[in-house]
């Protein structure tokens, strides 16, 4: 049998993987943003705590994977989502936290001294420029984010919680037949690049709708 005809005969279990591992990775990715820019911000706003924040992010970074699921598994004494969760949004806060501090502090301060001019509170001035400025910044580190996230998820089979790992699991056990892994790996390959892409499409047209402002 081809790969082809492999991965046809496949498409339903294959699309079930696809789904785990979309779900699994979207929901990580939204609560890293959802934890992520606010620390950006904090940190933005207050410079003492940058080392901090930063240096705990950066350490969640140089924990291989497969050790840090199995030590949120054994933290949190279950197998499944729980700990591959939130091992992946501890993996995906770092660039969204620096590219929400980045973006902020480049900010042009003529800008800002125009919104003070204009008797903006702090809030106002954070919502109404400062933010839409900095966006494309900050989606740029939620675009690393979640690429990054898709191919960490991929381990996350291994303490049960399903995913595109499963094909790859199953053709690493089977080295005479490298078709299931070939299709778990193509696969998460392809879903990791058209999340990429449909982000940076996002990105850029930011990019050109604050270049036309």
């Amino acid at each position: 049998m081809s790969f082809f005809a492999y991965a046809l005969a496949q498409r339903s279990y294959l699309l079930e993987k696809i789904a785990e591992h979309a779900l699994l990775t979207g929901v990580a990715t939204l609560a890293a943003i959802l934890i992520g820019v606010p620390v950006g911000i904090l940190i933005a706003r207050r410079p003492s705590l940058r080392g901090v924040a930063l240096g705990a992010a950066g350490i969640m970074q140089t924990i291989p994977s497969l050790a840090m699921l199995a030590l949120l598994m054994s933290l949190m004494r279950t197998m499944g989502w729980p700990p591959a969760v939130t091992a992946l949004i501890l993996y995906a806060l770092l660039p969204i936290i620096v590219n929400t501090l980045t973006g902020l502090r480049g900010v042009d301060p003529d800008i800002l001294e125009a919104a003070d001019g204009l008797g903006m509170t702090a809030s106002q001035k954070l919502w109404m420029v400062e933010l839409p400025l900095a966006a494309p910044v900050v989606i740029a580190g939620i675009r690393t984010a979640a690429v990054m996230t898709v191919g960490i998820a991929t381990l996350s089979t291994f303490i049960g919680a399903g995913g595109l790992g499963e094909l790859i699991w199953r053709g690493i056990q089977t080295p005479q037949n490298p078709r299931p892994l070939l299709l778990g790996v193509l696969t998460a390959s392809l879903m990791a690049l058209l999340l990429g892409g449909m982000i940076g499409i996002m990105e850029r047209t930011l990019k050109r709708r604050l270049r036309q402002a």
